[in-house]
This record gives C-alpha cells, sequence and structure tokens, in this order.
C-alpha cells in the first residue's frame, strides 16, 4: 500500500456502526466548549479516535472467482486444522482454519471471503479474553456464517469478540447471496475473525502476515476434477 492509498484509508467515511459514537464525541466536545475546555479535548479525541476506528474504505478484489479473499483486516494468529463452531451443527471433523487477530488499529468491517449464499447463521454467547489467543475461538462471544458456495462446497466465517470488544454487528440474513469481498458486519474495538475452508483447499498465507479485507488471497478453491 503506497502513502496516498495509506491517506485515503485512514480518510476513508465511517461505518454506520460508528455514528453513535461520533456523535457522542461531538456532543461532548460542544458542551466542554461552553462548560468544561477539558471535556471539549476529551471529545475531539474521541470523535477522532472514532473516525479511525470506524473507517471503511473501499477495497479492489483480485480478478479471480476461484480464490478466498481475507475477511477482515489484520494479522495472521494461526493456521491449523480445527472443528468448526458446534452451534453450525457440521458435525466433529476438522478444516483448515484461518485466524486472523484485529487490534483497534484495524479496519474491523467483515467482508465475505467469497461468492456464496448465506445458509446459516448461529450466536453463540462466551467470554472477553484476549483475542489473540488460540482458545478465544472456543471460549469467546462468536457470531458463526455457514457459507455454501456455487458449486456446493461449504466456508465458515467467524466474527470474534475480543477483550475490549463487546459487540458483534452481523448486518446480513440468511438465504442472502453475496458478492465476494460485500460487507456482512463489524466488531467493535479490538476482535478476531476466524475462517475454516472447505476440504482440499490450502492456505497461501502464513502465521505473522498482515490482511487487508477483500484483497489479501488466502485460498485457491480446488480445480474441479
Amino acid at each position: 500500500m503506497d502513502i496516498i492509498e495509506s491517506v485515503q484509508s485512514v480518510l476513508s467515511p465511517p461505518h454506520k456502526a460508528g455514528y453513535p459514537f461520533i456523535l457522542g464525541g461531538v456532543v461532548a466536545a460542544l458542551l466542554g466548549l461552553l462548560f468544561w475546555h477539558p471535556l471539549a479535548w476529551a471529545g475531539v479525541l474521541f470523535t477522532l479516535f472514532c473516525l479511525y476506528f470506524f473507517r471503511d474504505p473501499e477495497r479492489v478484489l483480485p480478478p479471480r472467482a476461484d480464490v478466498f479473499v481475507a475477511p477482515a483486516d489484520g494479522r495472521v494468529v494461526s493456521i491449523e486444522e480445527a472443528v468448526p463452531p458446534a452451534e453450525l451443527g457440521l458435525g466433529d471433523a476438522k478444516r483448515m482454519r484461518v485466524a486472523t487477530f484485529l487490534s483497534v488499529l484495524d479496519v474491523h468491517v467483515n467482508r465475505s471471503p467469497i461468492a456464496a449464499t448465506v445458509e446459516k447463521i448461529a450466536y453463540h454467547p462466551g467470554l472477553f479474553v484476549n483475542a489473540a489467543a488460540d482458545k478465544a475461538s472456543d471460549d469467546n462471544e462468536r457470531n458463526s456464517l455457514l457459507l455454501r458456495l456455487a458449486n456446493g462446497q461449504q466456508a465458515v466465517v467467524v466474527q470474534i469478540a475480543g477483550l475490549i470488544a463487546r459487540r458483534i454487528l452481523c448486518e446480513v440474513h440468511e438465504g442472502q447471496s453475496l458478492t465476494a469481498g460485500q460487507r456482512f458486519g463489524i466488531i467493535r474495538f479490538g476482535s478476531r475473525t476466524d475462517l475454516y475452508l472447505p476440504e482440499g483447499c490450502t492456505p497461501l498465507v502464513a502465521v505473522g502476515q498482515r490482511m487487508i479485507g477483500g484483497e489479501t488471497v488466502i485460498a485457491e478453491l480446488p480445480a474441479a476434477p
């Protein structure tokens, strides 16, 4: 990402989920100007932070329909075989999972990793431990989407709350068709996003690699026999 793209990302319009927080910061700043100047400074700083945190930049998809793109910005913290969330009813068979940790500095908008239909959405209450930890996938509050691809295969995307995050927003419904890179939700203030790949998919990323949601290619669909 060059300097111009970096500036454009920072100055991107905010996601609508951030409007109440941004408005609250503006109101605090205005009240501070009238009654107590330290409150005004706090309001300005909070508003700027929210504008940054809730930024929602446009992304350029790879010119291929047979790849999975990152469902979120962040850093890959694990690549391993794991059982998908039990609430989806997929059984105990393990699938390759790519887990991405989002710090408060990352864009928190979640995007569909591939063109698919939302077959099932399942919410599971839980804890709020550090989202970078392996146990976060099992223990933390989460919202899981089961996606049905055009070829009949299934993939899973899981929004996971973190140590600071306390609100998972999912803005799609069961039966809805999603295009690759389409926004489907957001997690507020630090989180994790897990992607469970269909059988036969080999991850093309590495632990520690930085992800750009909607752009970084995570895996390819296996060629049809």
